[in-house]
């Protein structure tokens, strides 16, 4: 069973205080529904996700967070140019040991229990990341 149960979106401005607003939302929405939880790791790659739409998209971005049956999704979409060739799209990827930057999308791997990129949309771009519920 995978039913929607509850859908919060927000939209945010390519602003570096949108990364906190992100974190704000997320700590809003899973104390509502009883997720406490999950607020670490999602707020994490809330942070990431959107650090990533500030940095690199550029554009205002839409969060979302789902809830379903068994499990919770977090999404943030933005704005791209044209049609996104997939050598183009977020990856996670070995970075060396002093880099300052890059290892965003391998805390959302570790962290999360899927995650993925989606372009179904023409002209936006989605990463996701799902974390397990505990159903009782």
């Amino acid at each position: 069973m995978n039913l929607t149960y509850w859908c919060c979106t927000t939209r945010l401005p390519a602003d570096p205080l949108s990364a906190a607003k992100a974190r704000g939302f997320v700590t809003d929405k899973l104390t509502e529904h009883d997720l406490p939880y999950l607020l670490e790791p999602v707020r994490l790659i809330a942070s990431e996700l959107a650090t990533n739409a500030i940095l690199h998209a550029r554009t205002d971005f839409m969060l979302t967070l789902t809830g379903l049956h068994a499990k919770v999704i977090l999404a943030v979409e933005d704005a791209v140019e044209g049609e996104v060739p997939p050598t183009d799209l977020p990856a996670a990827t070995q970075v060396m040991a002093l880099a300052t930057s890059g290892r965003g999308l391998g805390i959302v791997s570790h962290l999360s229990e899927e995650w993925g990129v989606t372009t179904d949309q023409p002209g936006f771009k989605t990463v996701w990341a799902s974390f397990p519920k505990q159903v009782a």
